[in-house]
């Protein structure tokens, strides 16, 4: 056994699978695993691949020197609704922040309107006395006297955590602190978060949400973490495990007990990380990042090898495309339109006899009826298994046996009979409506965001990513597919490319016209103080850098865009500098500018972070040659519906250079790749697949 010098784990616990990566200090990855999820207890799923890699690269646990972990299990607990009970403290005369929301019907005219659950009925908004106006002076005291009446409002509802959302507390935080610190003293046991903490900007409503988020999970996140880290210590894990959050960086696990909000959707931002690697290596620089696991399906647009990124998405959502009928939680995060469609989406038949996918999934227990687990409802999966496109024998390196006429069964019991169809037609049902979901969703996105999907390259990983990824892409009107290596465990690899950070965006207003850069400096500095030690907690050795921006309109406006600004202190010769940055900004996204208008900034944004490695294109010729095959599969052909050979090649065996032409299956430990007979395959100087769609001859 040779011990590595740097061996860097990486643990993605998805709703389906958990995903295992071990890298070396080369970025070579030496294993991967990829394991059931286990529900009810995350951590023991995420052992079992972790001792699956380390057996594979011949390595112990105590030679393990980088640890990152992701989890959806801060997600999965708030659309479950399985976190702690809730109780929010606001000022006097603003109980009703929740019940008033944005003062709106999400859709005007839906008379069966399904309001959103923000998790704190009217019964837990509790109130206390005092005031800080909008610049954060002191208008009134905190009510002190109240806190014995406060506190026995708290046990009368049997609160588990408290939310604290003090009007204008991103201006002055103090009256938040007093009173976290006068709770937790009388209260030792009780979770506390208050909003200058978790998120420190205007808006009263978001910034309540959010932190009514974060306290729902701590308890659960908290509990959790600190059951992982024992764990994995006892196995002979030595060095600290870093979280990814949502906003693609790494964070320490104190700080993930603390900020547990921030974890949301930290797995897929590990994919968009991977993808925007990926783009980089390829020089692509327009590209749509397609991630298909087993329970959902995410999509990421990147430009100039940066993901598109937001500071605000909603959780939970009433009507899955209607903005505004979930729960707004306002943190950095990588933006990202997510649907119910995996693997294990589950498909079923109507009252009207429409054949509908999804969003509710099989998961890993019972899972689909092929995993032979006891599984009766038809997935995803189980059509793929029908049209042939899944080698039952080499499924997840024959750790997971899969059963094709269990698979057959549950969609002839199922489906045929409703659909007038046998099984395989309804296996082409549902490929067509979960092909289509996806492809529609991404063209959603990225209209809403401006954009075109024509001109994208598409990067599919994820473990069914590949498997569907000529299917979605021809309906998007996409032609070119980039698979990289090792996809199906993408975003865990992904994780091991992020750097260490922290992001913080405060508010704090001003026009153009009064900036005052010396006060503005000495609030960056302030910034950068706290997101620095967050920082260096995980990275202590290691060089940082900064990224400001700053977030503005014209006034009267309601919402901001946000601008890039110098990485030092800013002098008023900067202003001329920043007013033309936001007008070439606005003119881009609303083709022209508003002349005369003053400029507001409403909030400014500071990330430090360990430095990215440079990423330089590697795209050479290579010498077109024939892949060497590996036998023939009978698939259903997904243009015609049907029966047709396709060949079956090893990706371990392809090297650069080698094509193909579809349909065709390659086929790797993870993941399996299908090559519809309208595309071309090839393997590029980097070891990616290189999917083309071409126009040929029947």
């Amino acid at each position: 056994m040779t011990v590595q010098s740097s061996l860097r784990l990486a643990v993605d616990i998805g709703g389906t699978f958990t995903d295992t990566v071990l890298m070396n200090g080369d970025l070579q990855v030496l294993a991967t695993a990829k394991t059931p999820t286990t529900p009810d207890n995350p951590t023991l799923g995420a052992l079992d691949g972790a001792r699956i890699a380390l057996e594979l690269a011949g390595q112990r646990m105590a030679d393990v020197t980088g640890f990152i972990h992701g989890t959806t299990l801060a997600t999965n607990a708030l659309i479950e609704r399985r976190g702690a009970r809730v109780a929010t403290i606001t000022t006097a005369g603003f109980r009703d922040i929740l019940e008033i929301a944005y003062e709106r019907r999400y859709s005007q005219y839906d008379i069966n309107l399904t309001k959103p659950d923000l998790l704190v009925t009217r019964d837990r908004s509790l109130t206390i006395g005092g005031r800080m106006t909008a610049k954060g002076q002191e208008l009134i005291p905190l009510d002190r006297d109240a806190l014995p009446v406060l506190l026995q409002q708290i046990d009368a509802c049997q609160a588990d955590a408290v939310a604290i959302c003090l009007l204008h507390s991103y201006a002055n935080a103090d009256h938040e602190q007093q009173l976290a610190r006068l709770i937790m003293q009388h209260r030792p046991d009780l979770v506390v978060s208050i909003s200058s903490d978790i998120s420190p900007e205007a808006r009263e409503f978001e910034r309540l949400c959010t932190t009514v988020a974060n306290a729902y999970v701590q308890p659960l996140m908290s509990q959790y973490l600190k059951d992982f880290a024992d764990r994995f210590k006892a196995e002979g894990l030595t060095c600290p495990i870093l979280m990814m959050t949502a906003g693609g960086g790494m964070t320490t696990l104190d700080t993930a007990v603390q900020h547990p909000i921030r974890l949301v959707e930290s797995g897929p931002a590990g994919g968009a990380i991977l993808a925007a690697r990926v783009a980089a290596q390829s020089g692509e620089t327009e590209v749509l990042s397609f991630d298909m696991g087993g329970t959902t399906a995410k999509l990421c647009l990147i430009d100039n090898y940066q993901p598109q990124t937001a500071r605000n998405f909603e959780i939970s959502r009433a009507e899955r495309f209607i903005k505004g009928s979930g729960m707004p939680v306002r943190i950095p995060v990588l933006e990202m339109i997510e649907i119910g469609a995996g693997g294990g989406s589950i498909a079923s038949v109507d009252r009207l006899g429409r054949l509908k996918v999804g969003p509710q999934s099989a998961g890993s227990e019972p899972g689909p009826a092929a995993f032979a687990k006891g599984g009766a409802e038809p997935t995803v999966t189980d059509s793929d298994v029908v049209l042939g496109l899944i080698d039952p024998d080499r499924f997840a390196e024959g750790r997971l046996k899969i059963d094709v006429d269990a698979a057959r069964n549950v969609l002839a019991q199922c489906l045929a009979g409703p659909l007038q169809t046998d099984s395989i037609g309804a296996a082409i049902g549902i490929s067509e409506i979960v092909d289509e979901s996806m492809a529609s969703a991404g063209r959603m996105h990225a209209v809403e965001s401006g954009k075109d999907l024509a001109t994208r390259t598409m990067i599919a990983f994820g473990g069914n990513g590949p498997l569907h990824a000529t299917r979605v892409a021809r309906r998007a009107g996409v032609s070119r597919i980039l698979i990289p290596q090792d996809p199906g465990v993408g975003s865990a690899v992904g994780f091991l490319f992020a750097p260490v950070s922290f992001e913080i965006v405060r508010s704090r207003y001003a026009t153009l016209d009064d900036l005052d850069t010396d006060a503005l400096n000495r609030f960056f500095e302030d910034m950068a103080e706290q997101a620095s030690a967050v920082v260096r907690a995980g990275a202590p050795d290691q060089p940082l850098q900064q990224k400001r921006g700053a977030f503005m309109r014209y006034h009267g406006q309601g919402h901001e865009i946000e601008i890039a600004l110098p990485d030092r202190a800013l002098a008023s010769t900067d202003i001329a500098g920043l007013k033309a940055a936001f007008e070439q900004e606005y003119s881009r996204q609303f083709s022209r500018i508003v002349p005369g208008m003053t400029i507001e900034i409403m909030n400014w944004a500071l990330t430090v972070s360990t430095h990215a490695q440079d990423i330089r294109p590697k795209v050479q010729e290579t010498q077109e040659t024939g892949a060497q095959r590996d036998g023939t599969r009978t698939v259903i052909c997904d243009l015609t519906g049907q029966s047709i050979t396709a060949s079956v090649y090893m990706r371990k065996t392809l090297r650069p250079g080698d094509t193909l032409n579809g349909p065709a299956l390659i086929l790797e430990p993870q993941t399996t790749t299908f090559v519809s007979r309208d595309f071309r395959a090839s393997v590029d100087a980097n070891g990616t697949l290189v999917l083309n769609r071409e126009e040929r001859g029947e």
